[in-house]
């Protein structure tokens, strides 16, 4: 099968420092509000009672309340001084009958409105948003310049509008041709590659660490889900100088991003010394090769 070649394109990393946690000490208090079950009250109905006024999600543990018992979330109580309810001083008084009550109240997914039909106890709740198949995709492409949001079917035309500078391969063996591999600080390599009815995005990142040694990061990503990725396998070859480096594995869906496979070095890594050996001219061929996985 002949193989394409075409040059990915090359963008500034955008680094995103990480915002400091500002917790404030909590108190108890004896004045607590709590609405008991009646004998017909329903899930839904007992959970509405959580409803932070604010933003109308759940105020779930550790649950915060006015001298007068009005709860609020705490996102919310971050940005108050003052009872949205009562308009009261809003303390940090913990409103414990109403965590008891919470324990066994099952709160719906708060992609509800997307599909998600789960319910669960509010400590499974958060775990359970975080992978849930119906939260909104974000922008696939590395960086924090982006800041788009929108379904699955919405993620291509997007592409397409909005970063028309990424190139876009047919078929399921290709070269991913890197460019300008010597180019300081960090920096990011990305194309698509269309082939068995789905899109990949190839993505090469180049990091800068603290003792100043670049490390390369070489991944592949399905625009689609993680059901739809356990279906393919990705192989990854650099070739050149009787030298030889792979990485097989299966791709990452959109809907977990990348990031965290970088961090556990869960895909193709090498170093600038790696990168020289098999680097024409400061650019870097990769060799990228889909198939479907054999079940």
């Amino acid at each position: 099968m002949s193989r394409q070649t075409a040059s990915g394109q090359k963008g500034r990393t955008l680094q995103v420092p990480a915002m400091p946690n500002n917790a404030l000490p909590m108190q108890t208090s004896d004045v607590n509000t709590v609405f008991w079950p009646g004998p017909n009250i329903g899930n839904s109905d007992l959970a509405s009672h959580f409803e932070c006024p604010v933003c109308f999600d759940y105020a779930l543990p550790p649950i915060i309340q006015c001298q007068s018992g009005h709860i609020v979330c705490q996102s919310c109580r971050q940005k108050l001084n003052i009872c949205p309810t009562c308009r009261g001083p809003l303390g940090n008084i913990r409103n414990l009958a109403m965590e008891k009550v919470a324990a066994s109240v099952l709160f719906p997914c708060r992609y509800s409105n997307n599909g998600c039909i789960s319910s669960l106890l509010h400590t499974e709740k958060s775990e359970h948003e975080d992978t849930c198949e119906h939260r909104p995709y974000t922008c696939p492409c590395p960086g924090a310049s982006c800041k788009w949001q929108g379904s699955l079917e919405q993620v291509m035309p997007h592409l397409m509008q909005q970063h028309k500078s990424i190139t876009t391969l047919q078929g399921e063996d290709i070269v991913f041709l890197a460019t300008d591999i010597n180019l300081p600080g960090a920096v990011d390599w990305v194309m698509m590659q269309s082939c068995f009815g789905h899109n990949f995005m190839l993505v090469l990142e180049k990091q800068e660490k603290i003792d100043g040694l670049q490390m390369f990061y070489a991944i592949v990503q399905l625009i689609g889900t993680r059901k739809q990725a356990e279906n393919f396998i990705y192989r990854l070859e650099l070739n050149g100088h009787r030298r030889r480096l792979t990485w097989e594995a299966a791709p990452r869906s959109i809907h977990d991003g990348i990031q965290s496979a970088i961090a556990s070095s869960d895909c193709l890594v090498f170093d600038t010394n790696i990168a020289q050996l098999f680097a024409d001219h400061g650019n870097l061929g990769i060799n990228v090769t889909i198939t479907i996985c054999d079940r």
